[in-house]
């Protein structure tokens, strides 16, 4: 809309940790950038903090989210807001920001409420792009340079140029089935050159798995910093590698999401609902033999193999 006469107005569907950081960094820019409006909306799915506040009104009133990125300022000209429709009534560009598994309900309430010609972005890492079913949908410029421009000028980063979309996506969504099975091993006491050798074999099979189902998947891209970089961040800090440390030191005797509850206070788990994806991928091609870490991660996951099991993906593979 750059060269319309309105300015380009932007909204945030989620408002978690990843969602705020978003939020935080689209609003710097948009303050600074002429073509944009400044206003920021960030749709904030409601909840009530101990303080009997709610979440919205929280961030409005302290311009930080106290729950999911405390100590965090998110600038004034981003406003919580826990109506949908209203979020994004004015918006041409959409930037999806809610854990993978939520996306296809909140697409259908958006279904008749957009502007004509909103654009979208997903920041989101889920295996829609499996099936084939989201990223053409989703990352609207993928062969436009001019729409690429225009979202880039709003992130100030120059990886929303990158055309390996599909690399890209695979990497973000499998890290975190492999930082799952390197959680176990931690569990496990297995020791680092286990864990290694485990980290080794999943960036091994997400490039084969990503290559199986997209051939024009680069290479390059898995040694990027969104390839073996985030995989190895991922296995050694992330969320989903501590959780399931945890499940593996009680023995598979509590569930993932009883562990979520209890760890990750509100926070989403999105390792084990992507290993379920994955394995469902790999059953319906008959690929189960040819993956066996991502195969057992999904197995142990639901109870049907002991979180011991991992170690013998390593002499699969």
């Amino acid at each position: 809309m750059e060269n319309g006469h309105a300015k380009n107005r932007v909204a945030v569907i989620g408002s978690g940790n990843w969602g705020s950081v978003a939020s935080r960094l689209i609003a710097s820019n948009t303050a600074k950038l002429p073509s944009f409006h400044d206003e920021v909306r960030m749709w904030v799915f409601e909840e009530i903090l101990p303080t009997g506040k709610k979440l919205s009104e929280s961030i409005n009133q302290a311009n930080e989210n106290c729950k999911y990125l405390p100590g965090i300022k998110l600038g004034a000209n981003v406003i919580a807001d826990p109506d949908l429709e209203n979020a994004v009534k004015d918006a041409n560009m959409l930037v999806f920001v809610t854990p993978h598994q939520f996306v296809e309900g909140i697409c259908k309430k958006l279904v008749g409420k957009l502007r004509p010609g909103a654009e979208a972005i997903s920041l989101i890492k889920g295996m829609e792009i499996a099936v084939e079913k989201f990223s053409e949908a989703t990352i609207g410029y993928k062969k436009d340079k001019e729409v690429a421009t225009r979202w880039a000028k709003l992130f100030t980063t120059p990886y929303f140029l990158v055309e390996d979309i599909e690399g890209v996506e695979f990497c973000g969504t499998l890290k975190n089935v492999v930082a799952i099975a390197a959680g176990l091993v931690d569990g496990l006491d297995m020791g680092n050159n286990t864990k290694a050798a485990i980290m080794r074999i999943g960036l091994r099979e997400m490039r084969a798995f990503s290559k199986l189902l997209f051939p024009s998947v680069r290479d390059s891209t898995f040694f990027e910093s969104c390839g073996v970089a985030d995989l190895i961040t991922t296995c050694l800090g992330g969320r989903n590698r501590r959780v399931a440390e945890a499940f593996a030191r009680n023995g598979g005797k509590r569930s993932f999401d009883d562990l979520e509850a209890e760890m990750l206070h509100g926070q989403k788990l999105q390792g084990v609902s992507t290993a379920k994806e994955v394995y469902e991928v790999l059953t319906y091609r008959g690929w189960q033999e040819l993956f066996p870490l991502l195969s057992t991660v999904h197995e142990i996951c639901i109870g049907q193999l002991p979180p011991t099991s991992i170690k013998q993906t390593i002499h699969e593979s």
